[in-house]
């Protein structure tokens, strides 16, 4: 009962650096943990993983259990809880909440290579499609967790490309409305600082909505890879269900799907028994 104490007491106090869309990354690529171990070629050091950032707040969680109940509470579970709770602080509480399967181990290997699984905000929708069903992931996973981008920013550098010489003539990205355009050449102009943050969703980034469908329905998503959502039949089926005016009827329940989607993630690659360990810090294995 005290790991559950501690647990309960921990993610309500802790920072909003480790946010929702990190916490994908990190449960994207396998949910032991792995990324957590530093080194030289090990995966948080891949160039997919440079952006990341809160590790410290995850060590100092691990800390606080490993003082209240040692060897119980793995690295890899102490993830999975934090990208729910990451919901609740950005969102002050008015985003979905979901019961978090534990049991995980900690993986005992972690290599930059590992990285290479990770959509990327210039993929293809053929090319995200191949990343999820690599993982167990189906169209439906794809579009919903791509909505995580409802909260959370993004730095000039991973899209300013699509705002200047994108085409062969020298234009914008044709996918992105010229409203919104103005407006991003604005926030990011030519040359500019690309380490410069612009929110996800053009509407509304500190609420869970559906305001991202609605923006990609419209031409106004920020990633490239988001307004890709557009293009493909299948998904955009699934952003049309989203962007729905009336939530429950003319579209799917997003905050309920999410939840769904998210537990799904969360057993990918799991280590159970003598497949890991639990680690006693979580950037060295044991």
């Amino acid at each position: 009962m005290c790991c559950v104490s501690v647990v309960n007491q921990l993610f309500p106090i802790t920072s909003d650096e480790v946010q929702l869309w990190i916490l994908y990354h990190l449960l994207f690529q396998g949910c032991d943990g792995s990324v957590l171990i530093s080194g030289p070629n090990a995966e948080r050091s891949a160039p997919q993983n440079l952006g990341i950032r809160g590790f410290e707040v995850i060590d100092a969680a691990k800390t606080q259990l490993e003082a209240s109940c040692p060897g119980v509470v793995s690295c890899a579970d102490i993830l999975a809880l934090a990208a729910r709770d990451s919901v609740d602080l950005v969102t002050k509480s008015n985003g979905p909440s979901w019961a978090v399967p534990t049991g995980r181990r900690d993986g005992r290997v972690s290599s930059a290579s590992q990285a290479a699984v990770l959509p990327s905000p210039l993929d293809s929708i053929a090319a995200q499609r191949q990343k999820f069903a690599a993982k167990g992931l189906d169209d439906h996973d794809l579009v919903t967790l791509a909505g995580a981008h409802t909260i959370g920013q993004t730095e000039c550098r991973f899209m300013s490309y699509r705002l200047y010489n994108f085409t062969a003539t020298g234009n914008a990205d044709p996918t992105i409305s010229q409203s919104f355009l103005a407006q991003l050449q604005t926030l990011c102009p030519r040359n500019g600082n690309g380490l410069k943050k612009i929110p996800l969703d053009r509407d509304s980034h500190g609420n869970f909505d559906t305001s991202f469908f609605k923006n990609v329905k419209a031409g106004n998503g920020v990633l490239e890879s988001d307004q890709r959502l557009w293009d493909d039949a299948n998904t955009r089926r699934i952003v049309e269900n989203y962007a729905g005016t009336i939530r429950g009827l003319f579209g799917f329940r997003f905050d309920f799907e999410f939840s769904k989607a998210m537990i799904k993630m969360s057993g990918v690659e799991v280590k159970t028994g003598r497949d890991g360990e639990i680690r006693k810090v979580c950037s060295r294995v044991n």
